[in-house]
């Protein structure tokens, strides 16, 4: 596969590696912030007012440094030699019937990741991925399936959001980092996307319209409340017990869920910002009246809200979503209780838009490939 006139292999499980190391050795100039770009270029013999001018080219979606054009060409001639615009690489787009755009995108060492591009009344929302695979092991979702292989630079989640806005060609107003992988997994990476995210002079979007979302790492969500960040903040809840969250979701024997409201509450405390738990809705498993009513003791009285969700269908799996009417039934009964709830609006059903999937699918499809070519051998 070639991108950017380096070759790249990719092994059966989608793990790739670059034949051309060159670019290790440069500086990605979308992982600098507005104090490190100046620094960076002052180091270069340049005035600090450079940076202003770099980075605008940078958020506008340049991806080579000849873009630069209002930079003098010696200027981008000693840049190219130290450093380099980071961009992932489209390898599939899917549009949906709705509207929801699900893009895979190969990374500089051949791995692959998903983006989600969503319309919503407010405009336009991302969902990105902070790792390359996950190792959180949540039993209905595909990222877990395949491993985790590594994590993300604050760079390459930048990446996501510029490509996808040069694509769509209308700025994004709302990031969820949501997709593949586990944020507070991958802690300082996130926060420097965060501020990277928030920069003026860069993306300079408001804290306020960025979403993480985690399955309860308890001690990164307590960190988190006191980077002075007020990033809204989801929870992957699924369950109103511990007994019924472990049998979903491994981190559960690490956090209970008396725990992660600890938690949650400080976070509110702090930030002001209201936590959205996220319930998956599975068929016969976690969709009953008492489990609502299970889940309302819990939460009441929090600065929180509910989003209903009923399960994708993963391969290999046996969960199987609720029907509406249930759905129905248990978000009467958590209003009831006082709960702000809602059932979530499916997007991209028909392109694999869940998290994990269509990576999975390709990967997959990869590794055949490969099987059939040995068996032909």
């Amino acid at each position: 596969m070639d991108m950017k006139g380096k070759r790249y292999n990719m092994n059966s499980e989608g793990k790739g590696y670059c034949i051309d190391k060159e670019e290790k050795e440069r500086s990605n100039l979308i992982e600098l912030s507005f104090e490190e770009m100046e620094q960076f270029l002052q180091s270069l013999g340049q005035k600090k007012y450079r940076a202003k001018q770099v980075l605008r080219w940078i958020y506008k979606g340049a991806t080579d440094i000849d873009d630069m054009t209002d930079i003098p060409k010696e200027l981008r001639e000693e840049l190219k030699k130290v450093a380099y615009i980071g961009s992932v690489e489209p390898k599939e787009k899917y549009v949906s019937k709705d509207g929801t755009v699900k893009y895979l995108f190969a990374l500089s060492d051949g791995n692959i990741i998903e983006s989600v591009l969503m319309t919503y009344k407010y405009g336009l929302s991302i969902c990105i991925s902070s790792q390359v695979g996950c190792k959180m092991g949540c039993k209905f979702c595909a990222s877990s399936v395949l491993g985790f292989i590594r994590n993300l630079t604050p760079g390459e989640m930048m990446e996501q959001v510029l490509a996808v806005q040069r694509d769509c060609q209308t700025p994004i107003g709302n990031i969820t980092i949501m997709g593949i992988g586990e944020p507070l997994d991958n802690y300082e990476n996130l926060v420097k996307f965060l501020k990277l995210a928030n920069m003026p002079g860069g993306l300079n979007m408001s804290l306020r319209k960025i979403n993480v979302s985690t399955c309860g790492l308890v001690p990164g969500i307590l960190k988190l409340a006191n980077e002075g960040l007020p990033v809204n903040l989801s929870i992957s809840l699924h369950a109103p017990d511990d007994a019924k969250r472990m049998e979903l979701m491994p981190i559960g024997k690490s956090y209970s869920l008396d725990k992660i409201i600890g938690a949650c509450n400080i976070y509110t405390g702090k930030t002001r910002r209201r936590i959205t738990f996220e319930y998956i809705m599975i068929d016969g498993f976690n969709d009953s009246r008492e489990d609502a009513l299970v889940l309302a003791g819990r939460i009441r009285g929090m600065l929180c809200h509910v989003n209903l969700i009923p399960a994708n269908y993963v391969e290999g799996t046996r969960f199987k979503p609720s029907t509406r009417e249930k759905m129905e039934v248990f978000e009467n009964l958590l209003e009831n209780n006082g709960i702000s709830v809602t059932i979530r609006r499916e997007l991209g059903k028909d392109i694999d838009a869940a998290c994990g999937q269509l990576r999975r699918r390709v990967i997959e499809k990869e590794r055949e490939k490969k099987e059939a070519e040995v068996e032909k051998k």
